[in-house]
């Protein structure tokens, strides 16, 4: 039986579901024994690559697995994700299993060591998910059989990715491992592969190491098997003393904190309320309670969730799906996640199974609530208000939900609660008479609001929009800091996905990086400094940290005006003349992906993948088309105005393809169709000035079946449509290349006494 013990009744259905549809010979599988603390051996074996049957009982269909993982490797935004085998982690029927771990994490070494000729090191780490430790375990054992030094929290403790990555970049290691999916739902897990700058591997680092398997399965076809060596669990390569000592890198980051957006937290310590903290999955506390505490402030929050489970407390997870058919479903732990109830109801089922009618019932009207993921990369912003204000909130597009008869929660979007934070922001560096030190730029994903490029222009900032995908915005930090290296005197330029070159100044610095999905990051004044003096003007990975310590800022600020989160918003629409006041995000998924039928999931997956391609062919076609000369916008729109009778496209301006998505611009919106690379989805995305206008659109688009009409077939010849795909990766592949930082990483003379705070 299973080792894993439930927390509830609703988590016990889901192992039962998973334990029946587990074939026999997996569970009796016992290819990698890592309760073993000495040392072993596994041997990959010709049997292991080819499907399992009685003719082959060793099959493992890892030919299958890798094709499917090689793919995803191409076009992944965070790390290589799928679902797994929750309680038999060898299950190599699931994208992400033990087996796949241990071949990938090889790779990785391979290709590390072929690169570096002096000591390699690298961090470690985790958040809750099911089998993380284990996982975590096998990385830092095979690394070390290959002679590659693994630093990992003291009792191999959870810690953030955003720590990760910055101790990565600031101990200037070669890199990282973080097992995480994000906000994803509780049975998918991933590695985010992190490079020498604290950075997401872009598609030509993760190919290096594809590459590398794709080597590994030649030899075992020609020889017909290849041995893994894995360490063992207490080799002197596995290091936990180092991050013991530096405290698992909290003092060093609080040093980054006070350097910039937590060099003045009087407000918050003179609060005369409490802020909460939703710890989902509770990795956040561990971590957070100890920034909060060093920067004093650790009295003005209380908390919900603070202990570790990779089921979540249950947040997201139903006995019904959304068409009210009894089965476990999950809806992930991303807060904002819209639903429908069977009867058309509008719901917000993330935060509805955190029971806050309840779980607030003590806080007063005013209190901030903070809602962060398993992996603490991501925000949730909302507040406790007075009812009675609705008709205002509507009339902004302000989500919120009843918790009794006097009182709502408002629930802000990632667009609108990082609009607050950034205009915080830099009213505080104004005030402070630094704003003008520097001339001043943001990152932010073509997928985020409109409002923020208006804002951002009323404030003189200048704007450069990336795919979607945060290592979209390091890649373009890394790009600037080139500059202000080779030509210090000079002005940076570099140029967007949309294909503008933008002027960026001389020495600017970035006020905010961020997308609407809830990641953010922002710049300092002075460049950071590694141990070994490489310099970067933001760190690589998004912190709900850092967003955290601004709202905490913003919050103590708004309490000493009388004022809501509400309040301010509108008031910065109207301070500076903001059109594009909504937003709103469509999420299509085209399976369940919470089956526990392994087999059933592929099918489905597979069924999913080639709407979402048609959909997405659809629409990448013609702009791609437009690009290439073979259409002009007005040809585009008389398709478009066919396909679509319900909309009207007169006033669309343009339509082009913006990395991983097709971006539709209006003369009052824009509509952004966006294929997830990796799963069976698709994701619309609109913002304008007219809410339930851009809402039509998004559904409407978003979940078009893709089918060519008679003027898109005229319009687009089918091997021109069939070619779209590659041309389009092609040009994002380019864009990437452009003015890229490739400077070759150099190992240092490592001395970590030198990052004592």
């Amino acid at each position: 039986m299973y080792k894993l013990k439930q927390s509830c009744e609703l988590e016990g259905e889901l192992f039962k579901n998973v334990f029946d549809k587990t074939p026999d010979y997996i569970k009796n599988s016992k290819l990698m024994d890592f309760d073993n603390e000495n040392g072993f051996t596994f041997k990959l074996k010709r049997e292991h690559l080819e499907p399992h049957s009685d003719a082959n009982p060793e099959g493992l269909g890892l030919k299958e697995w890798f094709a499917n993982y090689s793919k995803e490797a191409k076009v992944s935004t965070a790390g290589i994700r799928g679902p797994q085998n929750i309680l038999y982690p060898e299950d190599t029927r699931f994208p992400i299993n033990l087996v796949g771990i241990v071949l990938a994490t090889l790779a990785k070494a391979l290709v590390a060591r072929d690169k570096y000729d002096k000591q390699v090191v690298k961090l470690a780490g985790s958040e809750v998910r099911y089998n993380s430790a284990l996982y975590l375990d096998a990385i830092a054992r095979i690394q070390a059989a290959q002679g590659i030094k693994t630093l990992m929290p003291e009792g191999r403790k959870t810690i953030p990715i955003w720590l990760a990555s910055f101790l990565a970049f600031k101990l200037d290691l070669v890199g990282g491992e973080y097992i995480t999916s994000s906000h994803g739902i509780s049975v998918k897990t991933a590695t985010k592969d992190l490079n020498s700058q604290g950075s997401q591997y872009l598609p030509e680092e993760s190919l290096e190491f594809v590459d590398k398997i794709q080597e590994i399965f030649d030899t075992v076809e020609r020889e017909g098997s290849y041995e893994i060596k894995i360490a063992s669990k207490n080799d002197p390569l596995i290091d936990e003393t180092i991050m013991s000592k530096l405290n698992d890198g909290v003092d060093l980051y609080v040093e980054y904190l006070k350097s910039g957006v937590a060099q003045n937290l009087d407000g918050v310590k003179k609060m005369n309320s409490k802020l909460f903290i939703e710890s989902v999955g509770g990795c956040a506390y561990r971590t957070l309670s100890r920034v909060l505490e060093k920067l004093g402030i650790a009295d003005k929050y209380i908390w919900n969730n603070t202990e570790e489970d990779p089921f979540f407390h249950s947040i997201g997870k139903y006995d019904t799906d959304p068409k009210g058919n009894k089965v476990f479903y999950d809806y992930s732990v991303d807060a904002t996640v819209l639903a429908k109830r069977p009867d058309g109801e509008k719901f917000f089922p993330v935060i509805e199974s955190m029971h806050y009618e309840k779980v607030l019932a003590d806080c007063p009207i005013g209190t901030v609530v903070l809602i962060t993921d398993p992996d603490h990369d991501r925000l949730t912003v909302c507040q406790i208000e007075a009812g009675g204000n609705t008709l205002t909130l509507d009339e902004y597009g302000i989500s919120y939900i009843q918790l009794d008869e006097d009182r709502i929660l408002t629930v802000y979007s990632a667009n609108q609660a990082f609009l607050m934070l950034m205009n915080y922001r830099v009213k505080q560096l104004k005030a402070q008479g630094k704003f003008k030190n520097h001339p001043r730029f943001m990152i932010k994903t073509t997928a985020s609001a409109l409002s923020w490029d208006e804002w951002a222009k009323a404030h003189g900032i200048k704007v450069v929009n990336v795919p979607v995908g945060f290592k979209e915005i390091a890649n373009i930090m890394k790009k600037v800091e080139l500059q202000l290296k080779t030509n210090p005197e000079g002005e940076v330029k570099v140029d967007d996905v949309f294909g503008n070159t933008i002027n960026l100044g001389v020495q600017p610095r970035l006020v905010f990086g961020g997308e609407e999905s809830g990641g953010m990051i922002m710049g300092s004044e002075d460049l950071i400094k590694s141990l070994a003096g490489r310099q970067a003007i933001a760190m690589r990975e998004k912190s709900a940290t850092e967003a955290i310590i601004v709202a905490s800022s913003l919050a103590a600020h708004l309490e000493d005006e009388n004022k809501t989160l509400s309040e301010y918003l509108i008031e910065i629409f109207e301070e500076n003349n903001i059109i594009a006041k909504f937003d709103v995000r469509e999420d299509i998924s085209y399976y369940n992906e919470s089956e526990p039928d392994i087999e059933k999931l592929k099918q489905a997956k597979v069924e999913g993948e080639k709407q979402r391609t048609k959909n997405d062919l659809f629409y990448l076609s013609l702009a791609i088309a437009v690009r290439e000369g073979i259409a002009d916008i007005e040809a585009v729109k008389k398709v478009l105005n066919g396909a679509f009778a319900e909309l009207n496209f007169d006033n669309l301006t343009s339509v082009k393809f913006v990395g991983d998505g097709t971006y539709l611009q209006f003369a009052d919106k824009y509509v952004e169709i966006r294929p997830s690379g990796t799963d069976a989805k698709t994701k619309a995305y609109s913002g304008g000035e007219n809410l339930e206008m851009i809402e039509k659109f998004a559904r409407v688009l978003g979940n078009y079946s893709g089918e060519r009409t008679e003027l898109h077939k005229e319009l687009i010849s089918e091997e021109f449509y069939e070619n779209s795909k590659e041309k389009a990766l092609d040009y994002y592949l380019q864009f990437v290349a452009k003015d890229a930082n490739n400077e070759v990483f150099e190992i240092p003379e490592y001395d970590f006494d030198k990052a004592l705070v």
